[in-house]
């Protein structure tokens, strides 16, 4: 029997999977402790920059919990699907094909960007069952899509195109069946060759900034600046030789 969550360094990148395609990688508690040893890996290996999570095979990213071992999936601190509610320290892309709903979605509303294939499908699809959000969902879809259109998502249980989840922000890309995961990994590679200290400050102050008034916010932003000048001075005079010019990025 194969593992249900497979840990895999490629690049800069760590890849963990949801193994699990036979049940729509649906994560029961062995799952889930499984997901919160990889997280921790991640976070440990220093030359791991990026994680990227996906799920195994073509036909879902993941399920959400499985119901049918749904006794098994406690209420960790942690987050019930492993490390929901934990902040990465490090960048987070999901790599989507097919069913992204119930849990799934939660955990790819958990990473920072979303790599969709053409044909997946999003959705809080445990409204249908009376199964409560509990894995950040209410909190960070309604920070990527707004209040809005997260309340519809979340109240109605509706299935999410990803042309439609691309249009309201949130999937970031949609790319050919097949192609999530080496996507994810051409933009880690991206992000992983940006000078990292203001990179991961920049995204620190826009994660602790996200609904803390706009003063506190700055404050932030400031404090996490100020701690990486000197790597912006030197970048500062990689740019005046003539590097990084013409708007060239990822």
């Amino acid at each position: 029997m194969s593992d249900p969550v497979l840990y895999e360094r490629r690049g800069t990148a760590a890849i963990l999977t949801i193994n699990r395609p036979e049940a729509r990688n649906a994560v029961n508690g062995a799952v889930a402790a499984l997901l919160l040893d990889g997280y921790r890996r991640f976070e440990a290996d220093a030359d791991a920059k990026v994680l990227v999570l996906t799920g195994a095979g073509e036909q879902a990213f993941c399920a959400g919990a499985d119901l049918k071992a749904i006794d098994t999936v406690r209420d960790r601190h942690e987050g019930p699907l492993g490390f929901t509610r934990l902040t990465a320290t490090k960048p987070t892309i999901a790599a989507v094909s097919g069913w992204c709903v119930a849990g799934g979605i939660e955990l790819a509303c958990w990473c920072d960007l979303r790599i969709a294939a053409e044909g997946s499908t999003f959705g809080c699809f445990e409204r249908r069952f009376g199964v409560p959000l509990i894995d950040g969902g209410t909190q960070r879809l309604p920070r990527i899509i707004g209040l809005g259109r997260a309340l519809e998502l979340v109240m109605t249980g509706r299935p999410l195109p990803v042309d439609e989840a691309h249009r309201i922000g949130l999937v970031n890309e949609i790319v050919p069946r097949g192609r999530h995961l080496a996507r994810a990994l051409e933009l880690a590679e991206a992000l992983a060759k940006f000078p990292w200290p203001t990179l991961l400050a920049d995204r620190a102050a826009a994660l602790a900034g996200s609904g803390v008034p706009l003063e506190h916010g700055l404050a932030i932003e400031a404090r996490l600046g100020r701690a990486v000048l000197d790597e912006a001075k030197r970048g500062a005079a990689r740019f005046a030789g003539g590097e990084g010019r013409r708007g060239s990025g990822v």
